[in-house]
């Protein structure tokens, strides 16, 4: 059986190691680029582009264009933004899921991960020392958690609000129950203890 090219190796391994990807599906990404010369040079322009152009706001840790040794997103340096209201999230996936609802006004702060005594993620390792900065610095009078429901997110979300204690700052969180649309007898347990934890008065 013939070998597989080592730079096609390297490549599999890198593309098996990307969330999504296993061996087999990187083989299959992987071979497909090769059969299309045209799509895999379209590829390398643009990861070249997003390497020289994109990166991470100094403010926020949100994705910004490069423009300096510490750039500023599009959302820090928007002048309508409300500046006083920050919203936490794990990841960067996480601003594009709430900026899609097109509701939130105010600013984010990204961790960059939750905290994580398994993992030895400890609060050091994410944001929370510059959100806590920030928070003091920026004058912040509300941040809103829009952290998982995993025990890891609410260890994160619990030592934000210790660090933040001092500070006055109002600190909220995501409402949790039942999704838009879902049936009660389709919910798990967890899910149907929020909800009803969470309930609000309608007469």
């Amino acid at each position: 059986m013939a070998l597989i090219p080592l730079p096609l190796e390297r490549l599999l391994r890198q593309l098996g190691k990307l969330p999504g990807l296993g061996p087999r599906s990187a083989q299959r990404v992987a071979l497909s680029l090769l059969q299309q010369p045209v799509l895999l040079a379209d590829l390398q322009r643009n990861l070249a582009d997003v390497a020289a152009q994109l990166g991470i706001c100094g403010c926020c840790g949100n994705l910004a264009f490069a423009g300096g040794e510490a750039p500023i997103c599009e959302i820090c340096s928007d002048p309508v933004r409300n500046t006083g209201v920050v919203c936490v999230v794990e990841g960067i996936a996480d601003i594009w899921a709430l900026e899609r609802s097109g509701v939130f006004v105010g600013r984010y702060h990204v961790l960059g991960g939750v905290v994580s005594a398994l993992n030895g993620v400890g609060p050091e390792d994410v944001r929370i020392p510059q959100l806590v900065k920030r928070a003091r610095d920026e004058e912040v009078q509300e941040v809103i958690l829009a952290l998982g429901a995993s025990v890891d997110g609410q260890t994160t979300g619990q030592i934000i609000i210790d660090r933040l204690a001092s500070l006055g700052v109002a600190v909220s969180t995501l409402a949790k129950g039942m999704p838009v649309g879902a049936a009660v007898d389709y919910l798990d347990e967890g899910t149907l203890s929020l909800a009803l934890a969470g309930r609000q008065r309608v007469a």
